[in-house]
């Protein structure tokens, strides 16, 4: 890091003139690493810097709020959600772009919706550069498909303005029916798609250009583009398979299929799309389901096919149109992720996106590396650096030696990789580095329980050792009353972990897909093969390594990875090189079970201060110096649950830190570790979903992993918020929360950007009324909502009014309309000058 790149991040903290000329790093950040440079906003849950700092309550939308001293307890007996992004008194915050704004040079393209990672590559510093952005699904009330008494969120009349909202903010009028099954084909096609072209990512070129350097979007700049799911679709005409003439999904310009295809790098093209059924070889259409990412020091940026998997929507027995609960584009936008011994997918799912245009899975769920200053070249899809459900990439690039990246899994039972080049980095910012991602070998972590661990390789000579269902869950079974456990079950799923399936092992009659070993079958999958799952390799399984690549989930189960607690977010300590991971819920689920020997699954016990599984983050040091090696020792960095909740057993250093579902993390310049929470939508504020929701029960006396006993204590902590922890002087370790989203929003992609903070405010109001149903029930008081003490002795009450849905951003900036929008906002210092975001402005 240079002194200017320094200079430029500390007008963000509002450091003085002559700290900004001190040339030592360290006084530096001993000098801002106390977070007093701003009022920690105040949550509504305790947190103990709140005992010793004066706090920042909002009050009201636009900045209004007031100081509140320190306090003892920090205890706060009513408590207002705001409906809005609250920062520091110091800060302010605007729109940089959101859904539906046509800043590109084909004036009938927009951007997209449900705004993920953004990533800054610079032309001329801070001022002056390429911001790249993630869309990552369409929620309601963009897929609003049914009407009010089968969604029980619905606005009323089905077949009037009920979709035609986006009409007000992108032009677009969506197919309306009063039952999803009465559209026509076309019709069909019309919705699905363009439920596509909003997920994606996109490139815009943004300037500081207003007095107070505010970052804004150069509309029509020629830089400017989307590449969407559908990208490429024109490439179908090639078939022969029967998608030939699925060529589009609608008349306009935007609707037509083009041939911006994409490409694939590595073993899996070469090996693997060249045997896919949709005879298109290495042409890809699209990416989609795009979370977090990463950018390279070369200046192209990463973007994370997340949770591709399509799955047929489920309905009651018996009539089969009752009961459309969302029945809606999250069921349907998605490919088959199950593939066949030779990585190509088991056959398409129906009613999913995948089978409507014809995109086979095998091409989804993989890293996507794009360059924003060339808008012709195509984005690669490096198959080396193995499909799953990607949450996004840190990169670790020293000139001499090899390339270094780290992923994570974000599934219950996920795991974390490691990638590491065949290649050595010549110049950390040579753009032929990119080249080095098509070769090379990808590891999967093993977690002990006595703080070391390995990487493996997942190679067809890997030796086959999956990790045993009685062994993943006894933790739990060892703390957990064993009749608080559903009748028949050991421990949460009874341990799932899932295997390729094949034929002859385990009982199996099927070639492909998932094998969910289990507590209860344990014993015929841990047998010798061809009979079982041990004493053997992954050419067993695999016809080659594109086809392991594939199948990358159930080949590092199968190798012994750990199965995780949602791998999340990871980043690059910038100077130690360690690596800080998030695991966001810890809770089984439908893909698998975290090892609870590493991880707290459940609450354990009645006790009101047991430990809670709302996840934590990891720190990860290597023990080789150029993190290649396959060693590593690991450590709690900070764990999740309410302050006053203790250690559980799993070796816990500290008790909770007050949030719960850590997500996407930052580094800042001075090496502090920005994070945000990303607590599920339907337990916001302990509130349900829709006009009329009902108070989620919290009791901390409950044991177990579901509702009251686990999942619903997260409503404590009210909207999900965003966090400043400095990791090093006297701090170090400390949670000041920094920023509080708007009602049923997910705040993601944090970026610096000189003296900016970049954020993306995803799916405001989610599952939630829209503006102009708000009228009639605009706040639902949760009265009496149970907190934990922070000496944990006790739980007190409060008294919280939360609002039923969200009218951001209307309230600031941009027009108003009729529903919540995602948007990409910057934070920033009040009162700079124009000069001064000018000036010294070199990010390195």
């Amino acid at each position: 890091m240079n002194e200017l790149s320094r200079r430029e991040f500390l007008k963000f903290i509002g450091a003085s003139g002559a700290v900004a000329t001190m040339g030592s790093l360290a006084t530096l950040r001993e000098a801002h690493a106390s977070g007093l440079w701003f009022t920690p906003v105040r949550i509504a849950s305790p947190l103990p810097i709140y005992t010793t700092t004066a706090s920042w309550l909002a009050t009201g939308v636009d900045g209004a709020g007031q100081k509140l001293p320190a306090s003892p307890t920090a205890q706060l007996p009513t408590y207002t959600v705001i409906d809005d992004v609250i920062v520091p008194p110091e800060y302010e915050r605007y729109i940089i772009v959101q859904w539906g704004e046509r800043v590109y040079p084909n004036h009938e393209d927009y951007f997209g919706f449900n705004n993920d990672h953004t990533g800054y590559v610079p032309i001329h510093g801070s001022h002056d550069g390429f911001l790249v952005i993630n869309h990552e699904y369409t929620s309601y009330p963009f897929h609003q498909l049914c009407p009010a008494t089968n969604t029980g969120f619905g606005n009323g009349d089905p077949t009037a303005a009920n979709r035609t909202f986006e009409a007000s903010v992108a032009g677009i009028v969506l197919p309306s029916k009063a039952n999803i099954f009465d559209l026509t084909a076309d019709e069909k096609r019309k919705l699905f798609g363009e439920q596509c072209y909003n997920m994606g990512l996109s490139v815009l070129r943004v300037k500081r250009r207003d007095f107070r350097g505010r970052l804004d979007v150069v509309e029509g700049d020629r830089h400017n583009r989307r590449v969407h799911l559908l990208s490429g679709l024109g490439v179908n005409k090639n078939r022969s398979d029967g998608y030939q003439n699925v060529l589009g999904w609608g008349a306009t310009a935007h609707e037509t299929g083009d041939d911006n295809y994409l490409v694939g790098t590595g073993p899996a093209a070469t090996q693997v799309f060249n045997l896919s059924s949709d005879g298109l070889g290495n042409k890809i259409i699209g990416t989609g389901f795009n979370c977090s990412g990463g950018v390279t020091p070369w200046g192209t940026v990463f973007s994370a096919e997340e949770n591709f998997q399509g799955s047929t929507a489920r309905f009651p027995a018996g009539d089969p149109n009752a009961g459309k609960v969302n029945l809606a584009a999250s069921f349907y936008i998605g490919v088959q992720e199950e593939v066949k011994p030779d990585g190509t997918q088991l056959g398409y799912v129906p009613d999913t996106t995948g089978a409507e245009f014809g995109q086979v899975g095998e091409k989804y769920g993989w890293l996507v590396e794009i360059d924003p200053s060339r808008p012709n070249s195509r984005a690669k899809k490096h198959t080396a650096l193995g499909r799953f459900r990607h949450e996004n990439i840190a990169v670790r690039a020293e000139s001499g030696r090899r390339l270094v990246c780290y992923m994570g899994d974000d599934r219950r039972g996920g795991h974390w990789w490691k990638w590491v080049s065949q290649g050595s980095v010549k110049h950390r910012r040579d753009k032929s580095n990119s080249k080095l991602f098509e070769a090379g070998t990808l590891h999967v972590a093993r977690f002990n329980e006595n703080g070391t661990g390995q990487w493996i390789p997942l190679l067809l000579s890997t030796p086959t050792n999956p990790n045993r269902p009685t062994d993943l869950v006894s933790k739990q079974v060892a703390l957990q009353p064993m009749g608080t456990f559903v009748s028949g079950t050991m421990g949460d799923r009874n341990g799932l972990n899932r295997l390729p399936r094949r034929n002859g092992v385990a009982g199996q009659a099927i070639d492909g897909g998932f094998f969910g070993c289990t507590t209860l079958n344990e014993a015929a999958a841990f047998a010798a093969y061809p009979a079982g799952y041990l004493g053997t390799t992954l050419a067993s399984f695999y016809t080659s390594q594109g086809a392991v690549l594939c199948d990358a989930f159930a080949a590092g189960n199968l190798v012994g990875g750990t199965p995780c607690a949602r791998p999340e977010d990871c980043e690059i300590h910038p100077l130690t090189k360690n690596v800080y991971m998030t695991q966001t819920d810890a809770a089984a689920g439908s893909d698998g079970y975290a090892d609870s020997r590493i991880f707290t699954v459940a609450k354990y016990t009645a006790a009101k201060n047991a430990a809670q599984q709302s996840g934590d983050i990891i720190r990860l040091d290597e023990d080789s110096a150029d993190g290649s090696g396959t060693t590593f020792t690991w450590s709690r960095f900070s764990k999740g649950g309410e302050v006053g909740t203790l250690a559980d057993g799993t070796g816990e250093p500290a008790p909770g830190m007050g949030y719960a579902n850590a997500d996407n993390l930052a580094f800042d310049k001075l090496a502090n570790l920005w994070g945000v929470i990303d607590q599920t939508t339907s337990l916001h504020n302990a509130v349900g979903d829709g006009p009329t929701p009902t108070a989620l029960v919290v009791d901390h006396s409950g044991v177990g992993s579901g509702g009251s006993a686990g999942g619903n204590l997260v409503g404590v902590f009210g909207n999900n918020w965003m966090f400043f922890i400095p990791t090093v002087g006297p701090a170090a370790g400390v949670h000041f929360p920094f920023a509080i989203g708007p009602t049923r929003c997910e705040m993601t992609g944090p970026t610096f950007v000189g003296n900016t903070l970049v954020l993306s405010v995803q799916h405001p109001g989610e599952d939630s009324p829209t503006r102009a149903k708000l009228a009639a029930n605009p706040t639902f008081p949760r009265t009496d909502l149970q907190i934990l003490a922070m000496d944990g002795t006790d739980v007190f009450l409060q008294n919280r009014t939360v609002p039923v849905g969200s009218q951001w951003p209307g309230n600031i900036a941009k027009p108003a309309t009729d529903i919540a929008r995602p948007a990409v906002i910057g934070i920033q210092r009040k009162h700079r000058s124009w000069r001064e975001h000018w000036e010294h402005d070199d990010d390195d």
